[in-house]
C-alpha cells in the first residue's frame, strides 16, 4: 500500500492534463462520498422516527434542554 506521500509524490510528477483530470477525479468521489453520508443520516433519521426515538418542539427553551 501506497503512503500519502508517496501518492503526492506520483501526482508532481504528472502532466499538467493528467493533475486536471485527477482533481476532476477527487472531486467527483467526494461529491459521491458525501451524497451516500447524506442518505444514510436520511435512512437513519427516518428509522429513529418510525421507532419513536425523535422528539419534536416548537419552544426554544425545549429545544435548548434537548440539545444539552
Amino acid at each position: 500500500m501506497m503512503k500519502f506521500n508517496d501518492v503526492v509524490d506520483v501526482i508532481k510528477s504528472l502532466s499538467t492534463d493528467e493533475k486536471r483530470e485527477i482533481s476532476l477525479l477527487l472531486k467527483q468521489y467526494l461529491r459521491e462520498e458525501s451524497r451516500d453520508q447524506i442518505y444514510e443520516n436520511f435512512q437513519s433519521t427516518k428509522q429513529e422516527e418510525k421507532q419513536g426515538e425523535l422528539i419534536f418542539s416548537k419552544q426554544i427553551n425545549r429545544l435548548k434542554e434537548l440539545l444539552e
